[in-house]
């Protein structure tokens, strides 16, 4: 058999590097891409290979996968990689916004776009990181969150548009990770999102839980995937208790 491929972006820590792990004990081969190439040497995965490479960028994002697949197909494409930004919208910076646009919502669409006549070879699965931020906008996070809804939205847009070709496409919709994305400072703030998240009375979780997500996302048939408490909790309240979520914003990020 075919040995199946996984090219990661966001590869080089937290949930693309522990999804990296885990696909590549189960017998995959494993691409990973990141702008941190101090990191991406350090990985420690055998026979896994690494692209410095900005989700920005669309040369590289051709380069590297035309290098990686050989011309070929490939099985899953995990669009991963993503920035933090928190603080009040009034007080942000317009080159710090122009910023989380461009890479948690343009470079998905970049990787969709440009992966598309690699996933459609072989007959494989774009996955695609959104968040809980993604299931109700997140005050204090308007910008990520509002990215987040774009992937969310783009995730059930393909999953039409691409079943005839068929490309399966998922989500992970996950909480707040720890991971060195919720280390990021809020803007204006000395204050980390970590610290936000955690005295709003929000959990995180283990990035594992996350691999481990991802791997079921790319093998089941949900759209959406969502993972930890954080989260399901966030996909109940928007469903069924409404009124709570928007008070809950009211009174907590929006109110620090």
């Amino acid at each position: 058999m075919t040995q199946k491929a996984i090219f990661i972006t966001g590869g080089a820590s937290g949930i693309g590097l522990a999804t990296a792990r885990l696909f590549a004990g189960r017998g995959w081969r494993v691409g990973l891409a990141d702008v941190n190439e101090a990191a991406l040497a350090t990985i420690g995965i055998a026979g896994a290979k690494t692209y410095r490479m900005d989700v920005r960028d669309r040369k590289a994002w051709t380069s590297a996968l035309d290098e990686f697949t050989g011309g070929g197909g490939l099985d899953v494409l995990f669009n991963n990689a993503g920035i933090g930004s928190g603080g009040p919208l009034a007080e942000a910076a317009f080159d710090e916004l122009d910023r989380v646009v461009a890479i948690n919502f343009g470079g998905v669409l970049n990787g969709a776009r440009i992966g598309h006549a690699y996933l459609k070879r072989a007959g494989g699965c774009l996955l695609n990181t959104a968040s809980a931020s993604a299931i109700y906008g997140s005050a204090g996070l308007a910008t990520y969150s509002a990215t987040k809804f774009a992937v969310r939205a783009l995730t059930e847009a393909l999953d039409g548009e691409w079943h005839g070709d068929g490309i399966r496409v998922r989500a992970i919709v996950p909480g707040f990770i720890d991971t060195p994305l919720l280390r990021e400072p809020v803007s204006g703030s000395n204050r980390s999102i970590r610290e936000t998240v955690t005295e709003a009375g929000l959990e995180l979780t283990g990035v594992d839980a996350v691999a481990q997500a991802a791997w079921d996302a790319v093998h089941g048939d949900r759209v959406h995937t969502y993972i930890g408490p954080t989260a399901k909790r966030m996909a109940f309240a928007a469903r069924w208790l409404p009124g709570r979520m928007r008070k809950m914003m009211r009174r907590g990020f929006g109110s620090q």
